[in-house]
Formats: C-alpha cells, structure tokens, sequence
C-alpha cells in the first residue's frame, strides 16, 4: 500500500542526508588538510547537495501529507462511494433517567370566563288585617307579598308552585286569638307538618310558629290550610301579623354548574 510504506520512508531519507552530509563534510576536511585552498570547494559542493537533498525530501512530504488528506476512493474533486450499510445491531439498555428541568415561565392570564350562579327561589307574604277567620280545608290567602322575587308564589291562590327541584324550608306564624287554632303545611294536597295551639280565653293574642323541610319537584305545590272546623284562629291586625315564608335549601338540578 503506497499510502501506509511512503510515511514510513521519510525518516529513512532524513537519516541518509545526515550521514551523507557527514561524510562530505569529512571528505572536505581531509582534501583542505591536504591541498591547502581546496576545502572551500568541498564545503560548497557539500551545502549545495544537502540543500538540493532537503528541498527533495520537502517536496516528498507535501505530496504525501496532501495524499494522505483525501479519503481513501475519492479523487479530487469528486464525492465519496456510497458504501452499504450492515446490519443494524440490538438496542443497548434503557439508560437512567435524567433530573428534572426548571420550571418553565407562567403562561398568560386567560379570558375571564362566565360566572356561575345558583339557581334562586324565595318568597315571604303576610294575610291582610282580617278579623274573620280562614275556611276549613282550603288553602290560606297571604294575600300582602313581602317578597316574590322569582314569582314563585301566588298571592292570589295562597299556593307555591315549585319550578326548581331541590330542597325548601318552609315556615309558618300565625298570631291566634278569640279560638283555638290548628293548620297544615300541605304538599299537592298531603299534610306534612301540623301545628296546634289552644286558645284559654285570655285577654290578648298569642302566636303559633312551625315549619319544615320539603323535597319538591317541578309543578309540586305548597300551601297552609286550617284542618279542624273549629280551630281557625288565624288573626291579623295592624299590630300583628300572620305570615308564610319558603326558600330553597339547595337544587337537585345535574346539569347545574354549581350543584350537579
């Protein structure tokens, strides 16, 4: 291989100079011991032929140097032979798992989104002063609305109509005077709380107080109804009030955002 043998050659030419050169320069002294004027020549001659030697090996070297960078098949100019692939060898093992990363910088503040908002439903009313008490087994008029916001309640029935399922609280004060009095608080026409309080003859009123939880559905009503013929001693007046107050507890609705 001419690529591997010609480096290998260059400290062999190297070396010949050198010897060559000191037998010159021996071959000089002698002739200038012996012929006086003649060394001068010698040396001359001797420089000369190391100086042609050096620029011969020189320009070996570059010739070399410049063969050894080409890549073995190319030739100047031209790319490298496309050479086949072996076959690809098995995976080496799963290496260790590497630290974590820092934490990257915070994303933006997204776009306020919509608010949810519990459904709602109260109401609260009072009977007008009447001194005539209600009729047996019929639904009690609060006639005078305190508050209605989502119109849940009729004043004119005495009824509320359930429009969101879920769990209502429902109460009653009734001030009692002249009898005893004894009411319901009905769910589509069932009792499912009552209340007493007998009345002694005394000098001034008193009061009867109750209330319940409900679990309504939609279109389920709720209203107060006296259910003895005689204790209906519902009583109002300008001093003192009756009245009939409900709101939800909380919605069974499941597509509620807030209490699905």
């Amino acid at each position: 291989n001419t690529t591997q043998s010609v480096p290998l050659r260059l400290p062999v030419a190297f070396g010949f100079c050198l010897r060559l050169s000191n037998f010159l320069w021996s071959l000089g002294g002698e002739r200038g011991g012996k012929k006086g004027g003649g060394g001068g020549k010698w040396e001359a001659g001797r420089r000369l032929l190391l100086l042609l030697l050096l620029l011969k090996a020189f320009r070996r070297t570059r010739l070399v140097s410049k063969h050894l960078s080409r890549a073995p098949g190319k030739k100047a100019g031209q790319e490298p032979r496309d050479k086949s692939c072996g076959n690809q060898g098995p995976a080496g093992p799963r290496g260790e798992r590497g630290s974590s990363g820092i934490n990257g910088l915070p994303g933006e503040k997204g776009a306020p989104g919509e608010c949810a908002v519990a459904p709602r439903s109260a109401f609260s009313a009072k009977r007008s002063e009447s001194r005539s008490p209600p009729l047996a087994d019929q639904p009690i008029v609060f006639d005078v609305v305190l508050i209605n916001e989502q119109g849940h309640y009729d004043a004119n029935t005495g009824k509320f109509l359930c429009e969101i399922p879920g769990l209502y609280y429902f109460a009653v004060h009734a001030t009692v005077y002249r009898m005893s009095l004894q009411f319901d608080i009905m769910k589509n026409g069932k009792s499912v709380a009552s209340f007493f309080q007998f009345y002694g003859n005394w000098p001034k009123p008193t009061s009867l107080s109750g209330g319940t939880l409900v679990r309504l559905e939609p279109e389920d009503e709720v209203w107060v109804q006296v259910g003895v013929g005689d204790y209906i001693g519902f009583y109002s007046s300008v001093k003192t009030d009756s009245t009939f107050t409900g709101f939800l507890v909380y919605s069974y609705w499941q597509n509620s955002p807030v209490f699905a």
